[in-house]
């Protein structure tokens, strides 16, 4: 009679204690370095911070220009400006002011522009204009897309004069 070793028979679910400590090890130092990186911080919700609004005077001629996401407008405003609201989009404004004894008053002007992201590309702004009340400003839209930088280059005639103003806003 032949003697022989028992056979071992390995399953699926059977798997070396080496290996087994090696996973753990592998896990709970992974799990210790993602804690890490949060610091014990909670996380928070982002803020968002609209642009800053901003002028600038040309002799007696006052520009006031904006851009902004138009998501950021209510329904009621889009809708007013004629602008659809979307996430890839900002509403570009550009107002012409004439300063009379301290006070704005509406003034005319041509008004072109041009805007360029941070590497380079280069889009016109298609602008109109459009009553506010006792204001007219002119107003396009542009495309724009998250975590980016433009640069607006617009270019004003109004009163028998030319200028032109830049501006930068993040998206």
């Amino acid at each position: 009679m032949k003697i022989t070793a028992p056979v071992r028979r390995h399953s699926l679910f059977t798997v070396p204690r080496s290996l087994l400590f090696r996973n753990a090890a592998f896990l709970i130092l992974s799990a210790w370095s993602l804690a890490a990186c949060s610091n014990t911080e909670a996380p928070r919700a982002a803020n968002f911070v609209p642009a800053a609004p901003a002028h600038n005077d040309f002799g007696d001629l006052r520009v006031r220009y904006n851009a902004l996401p138009t998501m950021s407008l209510s329904e009621e405003m889009a809708k007013q400006y004629g602008v659809e609201r979307d996430t890839g989009t900002a509403l570009v404004v550009i107002a012409l002011r004439q300063l009379k004894n301290g006070e704005e008053v509406d003034t005319d002007g041509e008004v072109t522009g041009q805007v360029s992201d941070i590497s380079g590309a280069r889009q016109p702004i298609v602008l109109r204009t459009i009553d506010t009340g006792d204001y007219t400003d002119h107003i396009g839209t542009v495309r724009v897309s998250q975590r980016n930088t433009y640069r607006f280059d617009v270019t004003i005639a109004a009163g028998g004069r030319k200028d032109t103003l830049q501006f930068q806003r993040n998206f």
